[in-house]
């Protein structure tokens, strides 16, 4: 897929290893503007490390990846990231508003100090996804799904136009979990771009509208309309059709 001046993620001939296996495998991929994206595969995949093979944050064998076709340090405040939340030290001593106001630091540059400006984003994006009550709260007193608003709100305070998320249904109660189906809805309402590891089938179909579906390489990538079949599904996962049951005999629907 050739990609566009407007494209907000292009990955090209992306091969990443770990000592000497290879995780993810000449990745080609071209994500366009306003899309809500799963990205979904089995375990070991390479999902979370092509996040942070876009973030820089994991070593490249070969290949490149820009944002808006440029270098991802020079485009680096366009870009916000929810990581997984068991990798965050929860016991970490600060409040909801002071994560959050994280978020902001990527505007101010090095000599400048967070202000009213700065706090006001920060509560604006905790009242976005209903924590704003929270905001004087230590985050290790807060509940997981608590914990995982607070970061989307972190993230939702940057004002990037690509965010990107790890896995962010995980574990979450049912508020949590609408929280983000409405932010979700609400970023793509502002033509912003959202790219989020993702590990429920059945959800999928119905939280977004675009499909990556990776096992090391790139199986197929496009609107779940066109890309989350049977066939690429098996491809993906391996076994017969039969293994996934209900969700394969429900497809068609879902997609449809």
């Amino acid at each position: 897929m050739t990609p566009g001046e407007a494209d907000p993620l292009h990955v090209h001939d992306l091969t990443v290893a770990y000592r000497d296996k290879r995780v993810l495998e000449d990745v080609d991929l071209t994500i366009p503007a306003g899309r809500l994206v799963a990205i979904i595969g089995p375990n070991g995949a390479g999902k979370s490390t092509l996040l942070r093979a876009v973030l820089d944050l994991v070593p490249r064998v070969s290949g490149t990846v820009e944002i808006f076709r440029r270098r991802y340090r020079e485009q680096r405040r366009l870009v916000a990231y929810v990581p997984q939340r068991n990798s965050v030290d929860w016991e970490f001593p600060t409040d909801a508003l002071d994560v959050v106001m994280m978020g902001r630091y990527g505007t101010l540059g090095w000599l400048r100090r967070p202000g009213r400006s700065e706090r006001d984003a920060a509560m604006r994006a905790l009242e976005q996804v209903g924590m704003a009550a929270y905001a004087g709260r230590q985050i290790s007193q807060l509940s997981g799904g608590q914990q995982q608003r607070v970061f989307l709100a972190r993230a939702l305070a940057q004002n990037a136009q690509i965010y990107l998320m790890d896995e962010p249904f995980a574990g979450v109660d049912a508020v949590t979990e609408r929280a983000i189906v409405d932010l979700l809805s609400a970023l793509r309402s502002e033509g912003k771009t959202v790219v989020c590891v993702h590990h429920d089938l059945d959800s999928a179909p119905y939280y977004f509208d675009w499909a990556v579906l990776l096992n090391v390489r790139i199986i197929a990538a496009g609107p779940f309309s066109e890309v989350f079949t049977p066939e690429n599904v098996t491809r993906t996962y391996g076994g017969s059709l039969s293994s996934f049951g209900r969700l394969v005999r429900g497809m068609s629907a879902a997609v449809g």
